[in-house]
């Protein structure tokens, strides 16, 4: 059983990646673009352009929840993202109270979490980054096996 479960473990990975991006993704969208319901606390609407934190952490979570969910430069997408959460717990959240449980900082505590894991174990199946680390591996081989040698 060990092994089914390890041959199958880029594909879940795979699979975790794309729905943390995801999730991370739409919940940059709703507080930039007022999607699905807006920004937390505005009844649909959008953080106001250029303010500290939100508007900036909004825009993190887009892109890096797109990277993440591309597989595009995961791993550093999700080290800005994993900081970006880390940030939101300590600085905002726990002035509430000490628990994740008592402050509403679940959320953050879990995509900080979620995305340090992905530092570490990379995209996983089905991400460009394999794609692009396929292309940058066949160009090298094909270049070193046309270069002359000298004598």
């Amino acid at each position: 059983m060990t092994a089914r479960l390890n041959a199958a473990q880029p594909y879940v990975l795979g699979l975790f990646r794309i729905v943390v991006g995801l999730l991370f993704a739409v919940h940059g969208a709703a507080s930039l673009f007022g999607v699905l319901g807006g920004a937390a606390g505005t009844q649909g609407g959008t953080v106001p352009t250029g303010t500290w934190p939100g508007w900036y952490a909004a825009v993190i979570q887009l892109v890096a929840g797109a990277l993440v969910l591309l597989g595009l430069g995961t791993r550093g997408a999700a080290l800005i993202a994993s900081g970006s959460m880390a940030y939101a717990y300590f600085d905002i959240h726990q002035q509430a109270a000490l628990w994740p449980i008592q402050n509403g900082g679940e959320l953050a505590v879990l995509f900080c979490w979620a995305f340090f894991l992905l530092v570490f174990t990379g995209s996983g199946a089905f991400g460009l980054d394999r794609l692009v680390v396929r292309r940058t591996a066949t160009d090298d081989r094909a270049a070193t096996e046309q270069a002359p040698i000298a004598a």
